[in-house]
């Protein structure tokens, strides 16, 4: 009995200290909750900073693996966890093929960018290892937004994400710097009194026969206008991405503190039409930023979700547009009119269903008639393995479809200009390489130099033409 009375004695002991223990983890969870609400302030709660993000000892954040990919590499096998894995397929930016063991191989698919998640960052980086200001001066003229060299500018720095939050901090600080610009917003709505007109169609529809309430609109100067709800998405949107440094975070929060009173955009919405005018050119900079990171950055925080982020860009696409913008604008020095992705009848068909159709990227035409096409391969001789032969019979049916002599390539990368005369007929082809790695006002100025040698050669067929008539 003696001897059962020490165990009884040693075990409320034992059990008193777990209880002590217990007490002691329930106040570091409080205050780890205390935490954890201090973030979900500004969008950084969940599972990703809760769970996956943080080491399960001592709150310390887990290493983060950085995976850097050329966009012409074969992949790499690395570890990743599925969560992971789903969120780099889905993302669009590589495709992680499970191998067994935990195991991935992760492959390029086309894009460039990058993929964040609390534990791994995976990077694309297109081929000449370009800078972000020379991505995001390609990116501003995607989509034919008129964007110039000098329109966006970024910091550099070896990270993508740290490069994009501080240069949108620095941006909208200076954007914000002497206060938050105000506007003129169009408001209709019903009162019962009048303000500025009454919609005379919408009373009438909606409360015929009725005196009040009134359907009026009205201008009313306000913090809540397009340049301020894009701001304020795009530093939403950053403050969510996984692992920016503290002090950047902090910056990008308090910059969207001063635009607490705006309209909140809906995930997936379209972005508010600006127009750049003198009374917002401090805006300029950091909406065409903002813009740039809206369309192509996604970031993922809240409850059940993993906290992660993507920067996902074809590069394909951005040159094709890049070039067709750029080449059209210097194209304007000359006469004629350029179209861009024209569409060419191939053969002649009495159904619809048996036409082919091909659509060069740009086609010059003088007096109604084309006279150049054009074609942007951001693929082509320079890279390994690559074969212009698919190219080059391209060119020869979008010559042959438009009666046109002559066929420029245009392909990022440096070199000598090449002439590839095609056998049996009289057309040639035209390989114009431009190389992305220079300063965008030399870039630009590679493409008037192509603007100008092909209307050299059109003046050059013109004349043979006269002569042989």
């Amino acid at each position: 009995m003696p001897r059962l009375a020490g165990d009884t004695v040693a075990l409320e002991r034992r059990s008193s200290d777990r209880g002590a223990d217990r007490a002691a983890l329930d106040r570091n969870a409080s205050d780890r909750g205390s935490a954890g609400r201090g973030l979900s302030g500004s969008g950084l709660s969940g599972r990703g900073l809760s769970g996956r993000g943080l080491s399960g000892r001592g709150g310390a954040a887990e290493p983060c693996r950085h995976i850097v990919l050329d966009e012409l590499s074969a992949g790499v096998v690395e570890r990743l966890d599925p969560d992971t894995a789903a969120y780099v397929n889905a993302s669009g930016l590589a495709k992680a093929s499970p191998m067994g063991m935990g195991l991935y191989r992760i492959e390029p698919v086309g894009s460039v960018g990058s993929v964040r998640t609390p534990t791994v960052q995976l990077e694309v980086r297109p081929k000449g290892r370009l800078g972000l200001n020379r991505l995001l001066f390609l990116l501003g003229y995607a989509g034919d937004q008129g964007f110039r060299d000098d329109s966006v500018a970024a910091v550099e720095h070896t990270d993508l994400w740290s490069a994009l939050a501080e240069s949108l901090a620095q941006l909208a600080d200076r954007a914000l710097s002497r206060g938050v610009l105000q506007g003129y917003l169009m408001v209709e709505e019903s009162l019962r009194t009048v303000k500025g007109r009454i919609r005379m169609s919408d009373q009438i529809s909606r409360r015929p026969g009725m005196l009040v309430p009134l359907e009026v609109s009205y201008d009313e100067f306000t913090e809540d206008i397009a340049e301020n709800r894009i701001l304020r998405a795009a530093l939403e949107r950053m403050s969510q991405v996984p692992r920016v440094r503290p002090e950047v975070l902090s910056r990008l929060r308090q910059l969207k503190g001063k635009l607490d009173a705006v309209t909140r955009l809906q995930s997936g919405a379209p972005l508010p039409p600006w127009r750049p005018s003198r009374m917002n050119t401090r805006y300029h900079a950091a909406l065409r930023l903002a813009e740039l990171i809206l369309r192509n950055a996604s970031a993922e925080a809240g409850d059940g979700k993993q906290q992660s982020a993507s920067f996902v860009v074809d590069m394909a696409k951005v040159f094709e547009d890049f070039v067709g913008t750029a080449l059209r604008e210097a194209m304007a020095a000359y006469p004629g009119e350029m179209r861009l992705r024209y569409n060419a009848l191939l053969n002649e068909a009495v159904r619809d269903s048996d036409r082919i159709v091909v659509q060069p990227d740009a086609v010059h035409f003088l007096g109604g008639r084309p006279v150049m096409v054009y074609d942007a391969k951001y693929k082509a001789a320079a890279d390994t393995g690559a074969s212009l032969s698919g190219d080059h019979y391209r060119m020869l049916a979008y010559c042959t479809s438009l009666r046109v002599p002559t066929a420029w390539i245009i392909y990022p990368g440096a070199g000598e200009i090449k002439l590839r005369r095609i056998l049996n007929t009289d057309i040639d082809i035209v390989e114009f390489p431009l190389d992305l790695s220079l300063p965008p006002s030399e870039i630009l100025a590679s493409v008037a130099d192509l603007a100008q040698q092909s209307w050299g050669e059109v003046l050059r067929q013109a004349s043979i033409d006269r002569s042989a008539s």
